[in-house]
């Protein structure tokens, strides 16, 4: 039968297709941490406050890359170079979803703008983090492989998510409003159709890898196309909602380390 489960089950138990799972995802979480270390260095100076929550936030994803380095080294494995098609957060940048790495280059500081926008892209892209890890938690939480750092990722981007619900409905009141609303829908609807191509390039890159059967190959490619015609409909909705999250102040302190990693 073909489930997530039992699909993520066959990418973990051979070398090569988790060589590339865990590499992809180490160079995403790299970027991330790239870029929310450029954004706090750059923070709109009427908006210094945040810095150190946007340093926490980089910190974390710094450390995500490490785990999933850490657990291709367990297996002897090394990274290997991402195919552009799969690398979600370059696409993300292309498409002009996060700020755009030549303004982070740069030492001019950011403005208000910039950081309504950057924390709109955030809870956007940061749902779906949360969404992925969720999942993975509830098929391989009790792995004796992958069970502690999928934990240890979850609940990292599930403060992340509360990080961006509280400060944007804060700088909703501060009257960013406007620009919020119009800049969670725009990036919602961007960010569907690239998680769709690039579901589609990894599960290609796995098939060819694990030599699934062209109907296998067939019946993924249409359940991806589903999920998104979903997405497109209605589903994109979950990612633009804000509401005041349980966890406050989510990322008001240091970066919890990973010293099993």
């Amino acid at each position: 039968m073909l489930t997530a489960k039992n699909l993520f089950q066959e990418i973990i138990d051979n070398d090569e297709s988790f060589q590339l799972f865990c590499s992809i995802a180490a160079s995403g979480e790299a970027q991330g941490g790239w870029e929310n270390g450029r954004i706090a260095a750059l923070v709109a100076p009427g908006m210094r406050d945040m810095a150190p929550k946007i340093t926490r936030h980089g910190a974390d994803e710094d450390k995500h890359g490490r785990i999933f380095n850490a657990l291709l080294k367990k297996r002897g494995l090394e990274p290997v170079p991402v195919p552009p098609e799969t690398d979600y957060t370059m696409l993300l940048e292309q498409h002009g979803i996060g700020l755009a790495h030549d303004k982070l280059r740069r030492e001019e500081p950011l403005t208000e703008k910039d950081i309504v926008v950057y924390l709109s892209h955030s809870r956007v892209t940061e749902q779906r983090a949360a969404d992925q890890m969720d999942m993975l938690v509830k098929y391989f939480g009790d792995h004796p492989e992958l069970g502690k750092a999928i934990h240890m990722i979850d609940n990292d981007e599930a403060n992340h998510l509360a990080y961006c619900h509280e400060e944007l409905l804060r700088l909703n009141h501060e009257g960013h409003g406007r620009l919020i609303q119009r800049t969670l829908r725009e990036s919602a609807l961007a960010e569907i159709k690239i998680y769709r191509d690039v579901s589609l390039a990894v599960m290609s890159h796995m098939g060819r890898i694990l030599r699934w059967p062209r109907a296998k190959g067939a019946a993924l490619a249409a359940g991806i196309n589903a999920m998104y015609a979903y997405e497109r409909l209605a589903g994109w909705h979950r990612m633009v909602d804000l509401k005041m999250p349980e966890r406050r102040d989510a990322l008001g302190g240091p970066a919890t380390p990973a010293p099993a990693f």
